[in-house]
């Protein structure tokens, strides 16, 4: 259950086996299925959960009933609405499992208290939290200036898998996208090739 999160360590830190076994102790595993959510949008978010296996996503839902989706979360990845999960707010946000899930939940207080315990896994929080912000960034530059076509591009280059295991209307969705254009774009790939 724990063979993604030791990857995940082991490509930013060092842990030994009897640190990471430490380190396993401070999380709670977690089954969930498909379209279970794992917190609702004006919720408190308790976790930051660690993906072991499953995709999960997480949206908001404009005034009209529309859903924006901010992200998704694959194996070997965190998701969690991290204001809401640091600072005690509302979640804006929902996450939903799109598969069925194997989850490790870290709540807020067992985060501080594994950091204190492992220093090491402060600074692999550390190099995650730099490296989803230039995500962010090159999320954000890539909205407001790439094509639908750069964007659907770009999005099954860096995931190949997505388009097999994501519904085409989340990934729509994700991109900023209509089905319709998503629909339109993919077939415009699929004629210059």
């Amino acid at each position: 259950m724990y063979e993604q999160l030791a990857r995940s360590i082991g490509e930013k830190v060092t842990l030994t086996a009897m640190e990471f076994d430490l380190c396993k102790t401070f999380f709670i595993p977690k089954k969930i299925r498909k379209k279970q959510t794992l917190l609702l949008e004006g919720d408190v978010c308790t976790y930051n959960a660690f993906i072991e296996k499953g995709i999960l996503r997480s949206y908001t839902t404009d005034a009209k009933g529309n859903e924006h989706i901010i992200q998704f979360a694959f194996e070997g990845w965190w998701i969690t609405d991290l204001s809401s999960f640091l600072m005690g707010e509302n979640s804006t946000y929902t996450i939903e499992a799109i598969e069925d899930s194997e989850l490790l939940l870290l709540t807020a207080a067992a985060r501080e208290e594994l950091m204190d315990a492992l220093p090491v896994f402060e600074r692999y929080q550390r190099l995650l939290l730099e490296n989803a912000y230039i995500a962010l960034q090159a999320r954000v530059n890539s909205a407001l200036t790439a094509t639908a076509e750069e964007k659907y591009t770009k999005l099954t280059i860096a995931y190949p898998n997505i388009v097999a295991r994501v519904p085409q209307h989340m990934i729509a969705s994700y991109l900023g996208l209509t089905p319709e254009t998503l629909s339109r774009v993919r077939k415009q790939i699929t004629l210059r090739k």
